[in-house]
Formats: C-alpha cells, structure tokens, sequence
C-alpha cells in the first residue's frame, strides 16, 4: 500500500479485501469454497450438529446452510444421518475426506497468518491482537443490541 493518506478504515477495508482475494487463491487450489472452512471447523469441534445449529453458530441463514450442506455432501466432505433421538432430523458429520480437508484448511489459515505477519515484532503481534479483538468486542456489542433491539419489535 503506497498511498498513506488512507484512512484508518480504508486501510482496514483494504486488508479485509486483500486478505479474501489471497484467501480464495489458497482454498482454491484445495478446492474448497471460502464458506466451507468455518462449517469444517465447527464439526471438526464438534461433529453430529444439526444444520439449524451449525447456521446458528455461523450466523447464517438456514436456506445458506442447506445450500452448503448439499454441496459439501455432494463433494463427500460430510454427511447426514438421521438423529437417533428425533427421528424427523438429521445430524452433520465430517467425512474421512473433510477430515483430511479441514487439516489442508488448517494449513491454509498458517500460511495466510504467516504471510500476513511475517514481518511483525512479537510485541507488534501482541498489540494486534489486542486491537483486533477490541474491535471485534465493539462490533459484536452493537450486534447484540440490535438483535435485542429487533427481538423486542417481533
């Protein structure tokens, strides 16, 4: 980035945009979606979840989660089972194969973090993340309260 007379949110923005493209490129050659790696994790953390909590968790809608699920299932990463305890439902699990994808995904997210900050201090590092998970804290305040906020209007 020559140009230093960004602002302080244009330059996080361009980073934001910056580190998507290079994120695409790298599951790209894994052949993996860019939606996909959070779906991976959450069921490597916790495999046999059903789609409405893994939307939830990922905060996305039902009708994205079933698209996703379709497609990695299509692709053998995961499958359904039916729910031993309700019979109506069905439970989401890593296949051998997601398994495999989702350490390939893990591999991405060190080499992406590597190349984001291969030139930082410790200290630089440690600042950072402070700063990041400030502005993330912020962030998900004010999701908190508009969600309140539209619960209270329904």
């Amino acid at each position: 980035m020559s140009n230093s007379n960004y602002s302080l949110y244009q330059s996080f923005k361009l980073v934001l945009r910056t580190h998507y493209y290079r994120t695409h490129m790298l599951l790209d050659h894994i052949d993996i979606y860019p939606g996909q790696p959070p779906l991976l994790m959450a069921l490597d953390k916790q495999d046999g979840l059903s789609q409405k909590e893994l939307a939830d968790m990922m905060r996305i809608k039902p009708a994205t989660m079933t698209m996703m699920v379709k497609r990695m299932e299509s692709s053998g990463l995961i499958e359904r089972k039916v729910d031993e305890e309700d019979q109506r439902k069905y439970k989401v699990y890593l296949t051998d194969k997601g398994k495999d994808k989702f350490l390939q995904v893990n591999e991405v997210n060190k080499k992406i973090e590597n190349e984001c900050f291969y030139n930082f201090s410790e200290e630089e590092k440690i600042i950072m993340r402070r700063l990041m998970i400030q502005m993330y804290e912020n962030l998900e305040s004010l999701i908190d309260q508009e969600c309140e906020r539209m619960e209270k209007h329904d």
